[in-house]
């Protein structure tokens, strides 16, 4: 469900995005595996109809977009692999993803629970997850379609994803951990996603 590849030479260094070209996620995350970098790109299954069947397929949980850990004062063999746009950053400086995003993400995928994009949230009920096998995450707790999911987020990119859990895994957040300054109730917010 994932491309994860770690090499000696990048570990140690910070996670950035890559805007990639549409549709180039897969060649992106290759050629870095091939140049040693640690590369994640986060897949999920999308069943598509085709035109007498349905498929099912492996999609990005982040379209046009790759995750790279390399030292951001060399970045030019990164620029210079084919379909990659530029490392997402202010101006011309890379801005590093939050540690504990990234780790997020990798259990989320690790999991193997089902997961799909989702619009980025910023306010919500934070909940940390104390059973199961997303353990000790946190995250923004929804329930879509009576099914109860767990929202992480990059903030950087403001993009999400939403994690199905069972909803007896979850624990509300201390009073002075919540990410919204005010009390927050102890009900889940609901949330339709945009078409």
């Amino acid at each position: 469900m994932a491309t994860l590849s770690m090499e000696a030479g990048s570990i140690g260094y910070p996670w950035y995005a890559l805007r990639v070209r549409s549709r180039c996620e897969h060649t992106v995350a290759t050629h870095l595996q091939g140049k040693g970098y640690g590369s994640l790109l986060p897949l999920y299954k999308c069943r598509r109809r085709w035109s007498d069947r349905f498929k099912e397929i492996e999609l990005p949980l982040f379209p046009g977009y790759v995750f790279c850990q390399f030292n951001p004062l060399n970045r030019l063999p990164i620029l210079s692999i084919p379909g990659v746009v530029h490392v997402v950053g202010v101006s011309k400086t890379p801005l590093p993803i939050d540690e504990s995003e990234i780790a997020a993400i990798q259990a989320a995928v690790k999991s193997r629970l089902p997961s799909q994009p989702w619009p980025f949230l910023k306010v919500g009920q934070r909940v940390r997850i104390e059973y199961g096998p997303l353990c000790g995450l946190e995250g923004i707790l929804l329930d879509f379609r009576g099914r109860q999911r767990l929202v992480i987020s990059v903030t950087l990119l403001q993009r999400s994803v939403a994690v199905q859990i069972d909803g007896s895994w979850v624990g509300p957040m201390p009073q002075q951990q919540q990410a919204c300054g005010g009390p927050v109730t102890s009900q889940a917010r609901s949330w339709q996603p945009t078409a």
